[in-house]
């Protein structure tokens, strides 16, 4: 397996870099808006980032992996327009980007009996609608936030099976990764449904950005283990 060090380490920084500034700007909120300035940057360095790790490994993990960061991207720059057709839209591209991870998930849920199925699509409802009961979702928006809720909670239940059926070190920053990203995510819903406070949109950026980078960490492991 081959790999291209010098461009991981430079697209990491970049990445990092990036996020910081982010996060900064959250924070502090100066005048020139500098944390939308670098967020369309964000998800494209760490896909070469993710890339250069992996070196020439041809597997479909890496495409799947890829293109749910990508997905990221594009939803990160629909989501910086607050009109509803732009948050719609940045709902659908983290979705699709979710369904890659399923997908590339599917080690920790292959084989699973019908009881073990039934308990774990049980814990799935229980998470989606204590999430739609706390951050008070109602309307038009209950259907498809109740769906985009069932694609996380998937994504969280994946990382858990991998860390409790013991398939590898991998599965622990799977499973913090999509608990973070739904915690996030929940942040986002709040705020779009009124339930807002100071320095929101930090902690939103900060828990999205470690989540995404712990995915990947996660996703590189995993590929790697099976190539």
């Amino acid at each position: 397996m081959k790999q291209n060090k010098s461009l991981f380490v430079l697209a990491a920084v970049a990445f990092i870099v990036f996020s910081l500034v982010n996060v900064a700007g959250k924070l502090f909120q100066p005048s020139i808006d500098i944390a939308s300035m670098v967020k369309p940057a964000l998800l494209p360095t760490l896909a070469i980032a993710t890339l250069a790790a992996l070196g020439d490994i041809k597997r479909k993990g890496v495409a799947l992996l890829v293109a749910a960061q990508l997905a990221g991207c594009l939803g990160d720059i629909l989501l910086l327009r607050g009109e509803f057709p732009f948050f719609a839209g940045g709902i659908a591209a983290f979705l699709t980007g979710h369904i890659c991870y399923i997908t590339l998930f599917k080690k920790s849920y292959k084989g699973l009996k019908p009881w073990q199925w039934a308990i774990a699509i049980a814990c799935m409802a229980v998470l989606v609608v204590a999430l739609i009961l706390v951050i008070g979702i109602k309307g038009a928006m209950l259907g498809p936030m109740a769906v985009y809720g069932s694609a996380l909670s998937f994504l969280i239940l994946t990382g858990a099976l991998g860390v409790i059926r013991k398939l590898g070190p991998a599965w622990t920053f799977i499973l913090i990764g999509a608990i973070l990203f739904t915690f996030s995510d929940a942040q986002i819903a709040m705020d779009t449904f009124g339930k807002s406070y100071p320095g929101q949109p930090f902690v939103i950026m900060f828990t999205y950005l470690l989540a995404q980078a712990l995915l990947a960490i996660g996703s590189i492991k995993l590929i790697k283990a099976d190539a």
